[in-house]
């Protein structure tokens, strides 16, 4: 059995990592971390937990974790595990981290971006950005993974093959985004009470949202150029999901038949990626509580552009089921395991 380490296990994305893993024939959970609820039992801070887990919540010694487990997931707000992290803990142990710490490759980007000093610079070129169906052969031999944004998830897979065929102009690229409002994480915070969310809909982190440098970086590698993108995100009134629109002005002609081609070409044999016919237009309900995405398009010949759709459960493929479909593949089992989650609806 693979020996799981959780430090943020009562965050939302940790609740979820503990749901899926609980599910995981070769995983067992020996650290429940969180510095909130030390010594509290998980299933009194989770109740759908009770009768599942017993275990109390431990606190966040990653030194004395990685002397216990063979996996650490981190679900932990930016900063914390560039300000722990050193070559003895990597030395005992792999981490998966579900922070943006890792995930981007240039550290002024970073400090701009989430405005805080990057602590452990010396272990970004080592970190392996965990976008699995992407960068499976490098996950595989990986000490340090960066799990992918939620938002970025969605957006990246969403244009990526047509971005590496070279379809679309990536000076024109827009990504409009919907996520519910777990994304925002478990903290009380009064723009996400229920009185300011519920029968409303708005765009924030409007051109400065932290996921927009990850998805530029990530596109960037797929296109060959420097990519610069308009994001906007928006809270909707809903749990779970992301909905990506995205619009880009086509660099050639093509049919349906051809876009078609191209994504099966990159993601006919990925498990977790749903393509769509043309003009289907996913929903998130079609993938809630699953570690599927789900894509479609639209041409536009009236405007020479074409447009994408994709659709995710943020918490499971956009955090932790992506984050155990890396330690599967870490440890060489099947990439699935554990993630046979069946979408529920409605």
């Amino acid at each position: 059995m693979i020996k799981v380490g959780i430090i943020g296990a009562t965050g939302y994305a940790g609740g979820e990592l503990v749901r899926i893993l609980m599910g995981h024939k070769e995983a067992e959970i020996v650290w429940y971390g969180s510095r909130s609820y030390i010594d509290q039992k998980y299933a009194d801070v989770y109740r759908n937990m009770f009768q599942i887990v017993d275990a109390k919540c431990m606190d966040d010694n990653i030194e004395a974790l990685a002397d216990q487990v063979d996996v650490i997931f981190t679900a932990t707000p930016q900063g914390f595990l560039a300000s722990v992290i050193n070559e003895n803990i990597l030395g005992k142990t792999k981490i998966i981290d579900l922070s943006a710490d890792f995930r981007i490759k240039d550290v002024k980007v970073y400090e701009k971006w989430y405005g805080i000093e990057h602590k452990s610079p010396q272990f970004i070129e080592e970190a392996v950005y965990g976008l699995c169906e992407v960068n499976r052969d490098k996950v595989k031999g990986a000490r340090l993974i960066a799990n992918p944004g939620c938002y970025t998830t969605c957006s990246i897979l969403t244009a990526y093959p047509l971005a590496k065929e070279g379809i679309i102009d990536m000076r024109t690229l827009i990504v409009d985004a919907k996520s519910g409002t777990s994304g925002a994480g478990r903290g009380a915070k009064v723009p996400n009470l229920f009185c300011e969310v519920n029968e409303n809909m708005k765009a924030y982190g409007v051109a400065s949202h932290r996921h927009t440098p990850e998805i530029e970086e990530q596109l960037g590698y797929a296109s060959g150029e420097n990519v610069t993108i308009s994001f906007t995100p928006h809270l909707v009134p809903m749990n779970r999901g992301i909905l990506a629109t995205e619009y880009a002005t086509l660099k050639k002609d093509v049919t349906g038949e051809e876009v078609k081609a191209i994504y099966d070409k990159y993601y006919a044999d990925e498990k977790f990626v749903r393509v769509l016919g043309e003009g289907v237009c996913p929903e998130t309900k079609w993938v809630e509580g699953s570690n599927y995405v789900d894509i479609g398009f639209k041409l536009d010949p009236r405007t020479n552009r074409i447009v994408m759709m994709g659709a995710i459960d943020n918490l499971v493929k956009g955090a932790a089921g992506q984050a155990v479909q890396n330690m599967n593949l870490l440890f060489g089992l099947p990439e699935s395991e554990g993630l046979e989650l069946v979408p529920m609806f409605p």
